[in-house]
């Protein structure tokens, strides 16, 4: 092996000599480099060089993190370079110092251990090439200094020799060279220049990498002054901070560094919502307000809770909605068992909002007795929609400033309880469930009913204003669902702004269903219990409802069902039992005696005795009054806690028997002889309303007649003082209530007749209904008067040849068959 650089088949052009691969440096001709080498071949190709002629071949890698390279790692244009200085440092590298000679072109590599020894082309002299000179390369050669000058004007690292040297260079080849040695730019490009053998396209190049060059240090140049200028701003802030402390600090005045950059904070957060001018002037003058109060003063403290405040509104975010009737019809049904003629009116709503999503101004209440799911059907319509929805009770709220906020110069202000909710939403699109609307109160504060006008009314809310915020905000979007036990207490102007959808009472039907279908696998999930280990009978269901409840929705129902699920779960784990099935017979052991005992059903017709019907907000329930008629002075005697209403529709019924005492064949003066006591059982539980007026009416007439009343027979109605029969509200509760009575017929007002459509169809057409317009027309139907005593006047009273006479017309058809009443079945 020769390491003298001596000739290769005569040519000489080909040379053999040692070769050090290089990782991250290029090295050039007619330039000085130095670098370290660490690894063992390149110290030996080195040494090789030292022994031989002080020459080697220096080539650069591709991939610097290769540490034993191959043929395919390395370029293929190197630098032929005399070795001028080595030092060897301690561990074993040497630092090299070396002189680059010319270009040359790896031909092959010769041998590979213990170094590389390679054969290597000389290419031609650079100077030879042609264009030196030419018009072409002095153009090339001034933009090339003009370059240099600009990148050193950018690089803070790079030295003015550079400029120096090209400047006093005229060999286009070299100075492309000296740039590309001297210049801190990646290997590859560096490689790239000495790949490039001709002089003009060389230095053509490196113009190229220094454009790029240029540019990227222009970029760096101004992120690196916007670095200095906000580096600057902050130190200049702080600087005056500091003398503000001072400032502070001699004033005797507390401060806070983070309070001179929340106004800046407020104003950035303000403009980003994008608000409506009026609402954005009004928040930026409360900034600026901000701003010229001392950071600890009680003032800055209520503008800066106002601000907090306003800016956690939902101004713009609006939840995407959903109407889809099929996906709310589905909803519906699964979280809720009958009901129809409420799915169907949402139903309708849903579909209006899938033709005509921007339609605004919806407001809905639900009323019906407690229990029947007004508040879960609301819950139902905000899920089928895809809204958020948030709940106000309002129950016992006094306040005015309850629902539209107090003034936020009052200590403790804050915002309405609609404002609150939107804010809780988070979104401007909400679902408000307003419940116990009909539980609203007033008083010296003001009247709550009337502050929801402006909220409820679709032509004034959008631009509804809180006392505290000030500042309008929309409320069009918001989806208002009241709930109310009776709308009765509802103040009229409120009313008029809402649709009424009645719930009515639940049938024991329609509770079995409930409590299979819902209640019951709810409470066996929720006290841990699984279908195998607890089930009940439909024969134990519908006793729990007769017997444990008496109430027209099903909360009472499901405490009954949670506790047997307590039980049976007792049972489970201390009797170490597999399953339990409850039937009726164990619901003693499980809930205790029977609390309610069914209502009696009378099988004999007794003498002022009548069954009426009345409406609870618990449901319908039946209601006898008692008649007695004693001897006495004319006093009318009321108990059983009747109410200013009932007592009067006593006292009309009474004055209208007194109108027909001759017809009716009751002595004319009983009023003035008789004492009447008319009772209602249960004196504990209070009682009024007009509706119970027919049957005092009646009890009244069979007492003082001694026809008995019919005991399959009840009857609801108001009456007047001519005996015409009105009509009245909570039919069908009170139909359900005669069912369970066994009552076979039921006497209605006539103005009631289209309300038997809304009746449930199974107590329909277990009931006869009869529909009177007046009291006469029923008086045979409700009175056995074949075991009436009518009154004989004493002889001294009675007219001469009178006695003998046939009875008026108008008794006829009072007691005869000339008038019936009508039946509807």
């Amino acid at each position: 092996m020769s390491t003298n650089g001596s000739d290769k088949d005569n040519n000489i052009n080909i040379k053999r000599l040692p070769m050090i691969a290089l990782r991250g440096v290029s090295a050039f001709p007619s330039m000085i480099l130095n670098f370290d080498i660490e690894r063992p071949m390149s110290v030996a190709a080195l040494n090789a060089a030292m022994n031989g002629d002080r020459r080697i071949f220096l080539l650069a890698q591709r991939d610097i993190n290769v540490e034993e390279p191959d043929e395919s790692d390395l370029y293929v244009i190197g630098t032929v370079a005399n070795i001028r200085q080595i030092l060897r440092m301690p561990g074993g590298s040497v630092r090299v110092l070396v002189e680059g000679l010319y270009r040359a072109s790896l031909m092959d590599i010769v041998e590979r251990e213990p170094y590389f020894e390679v054969e290597v082309f000389i290419m031609q002299d650079a100077k030879q090439a042609p264009g030196t000179g030419s018009d072409h390369a002095e153009a090339l050669m001034r933009q090339t200094r003009a370059l240099v000058q600009k990148l050193v004007e950018l690089m803070p690292n790079q030295t003015p020799e550079l400029m120096i040297a090209v400047a006093n260079l005229d060999d286009p080849g070299h100075v492309a060279d000296y740039i590309a040695q001297n210049l801190h730019i990646k290997h590859e490009k560096k490689q790239e220049i000495l790949n490039e053998v001709w002089p003009l396209k060389r230095l053509e190049r490196m113009n190229s990498i220094l454009l790029n060059e240029i540019e990227i240090m222009e970029v760096e140049l101004q992120l690196r002054q916007k670095t200095q200028e906000r580096m600057m701003r902050s130190q200049r802030e702080n600087i005056l901070r500091e003398q503000l402390k001072t400032i502070q600090y001699e004033l005797g005045i507390e401060e806070d560094a983070d309070a001179y950059s929340e106004t800046d904070e407020y104003r950035e957060k303000i403009l980003a919502l994008g608000l409506a001018k009026e609402t954005e002037e009004k928040l930026l003058k409360e900034v600026s307000r901000l701003s010229k109060q001392g950071y600890g003063s009680s003032e800055a403290a209520v503008i800066r809770t106002y601000l907090d405040t306003c800016l956690s509104l939902p101004w713009k975010t609006k939840t995407e909605e959903r109407a889809d009737v099929a996906e709310t019809k589905k909803i519906l049904d699964a979280d809720h068992y009958g009901l129809a003629k409420v799915k169907e009116r949402i139903l309708e709503f849903v579909a209006v909002r899938q033709i005509a999503p921007e339609l605004k101004g919806t407001i809905i209440c639900l009323v019906g007795p407690p229990g029947t799911g007004k508040t879960s059907i609301g819950m139902s319509i905000a899920k089928a929609l895809n809204r958020k929805i948030a709940r106000i009770s309002l129950g016992g709220v006094h306040d005015e400033a309850e629902i539209r906020g107090h003034r936020k110069t009052y200590v403790g202000a804050m915002p309405g309880r609609i404002m609150s909710a939107i804010a809780q939403a988070g979104t401007n699109n909400p679902v408000l469930l307003l419940d116990e609307v009909d539980k609203l109160g007033s008083d010296y504060r003001g009247d709550p009913s009337a502050a929801l006008l402006e909220a409820l009314d679709a032509e004034q809310n959008h631009s509804f204003r809180d006392h505290y915020l000030e500042v309008p905000f929309d409320l069009s979007d918001v989806l208002f669902i009241t709930t109310a036990n009776s709308t009765s207490t509802i103040p009229r102007p409120l009313l008029d702004r809402m649709e009424v959808i009645e719930l009515s009472s639940y049938t024991d039907e329609e509770k079995l269903h409930i409590a299979k279908d819902h209640l019951f696998p709810k409470q066996r999930k929720k006290h841990g219990l699984k279908s195998r280990q607890l089930k009940i009978s439909d024969t134990a269901i519908r006793e729990i409802i007769a017997g444990y409840t008496k109430e027209s929705g099903v909360r009472v129902l499901e405490r009954e069902l949670a506790a047997i699920c307590r039980k049976a779960a007792m049972k489970l784990v201390s009797e170490d039992k597999k399953s339990i099935s409850v039937k009726p017979s164990m619901l003693e052991e499980y809930l205790g005696v029977r609390k309610y005992k069914p209502d009696e059903k009378r099988t004999r017709d007794e003498v002022g005795l009548a069954r009426g019907l009345a409406w609870t907000s618990s449901g319908g329930v039946t209601l006898d009054v008692e008649v007695n008629v004693v001897e006495g002075g004319g006093k009318l005697e009321l108990t059983g806690n009747l109410g200013s209403v009932m007592q009067e529709s006593a006292r009309a019924g009474l004055s209208y028997i007194r109108s027909r005492a001759e017809i009716l064949g009751i002595d004319p003066n009983f009023y003035k002889n008789k004492d009447i006591h008319i009772h209602f059982p249960e004196g504990a539980v209070p009682k009024d309303g007009p509706s119970a007026g027919i049957t005092m009416t009646l009890a009244v007439i069979s007492a003082l007649t001694g026809a008995p009343v019919r005991s399959d027979i009840a009857m609801t109605g108001e009456i007047t003082l001519r005996g015409r029969i009105l009509a009245i509200g909570g039919l069908k509760e009170k139909t359900m209530a005669a069912l369970r009575a066994g009552v076979k017929t039921v006497i209605i007002p006539a103005e009631n007749e289209s309300d038997l459509d809304e009746i449930d169809p199974d107590v329909r057409n277990a009931l006869q209904f009869v529909t009177a317009e007046h009291i006469d027309s029923i008086l045979s139907l409700a009175l056995d008067l074949s075991k009436a005593k009518p009154f004989k006047a004493p002889e001294k009273e009675r007219a001469p040849e009178k006695s003998e006479l046939a009875p008026p017309k108008h008794e006829a058809d009072a007691f005869g068959q000339a008038d019936r009443p009508s039946a509807a079945h």
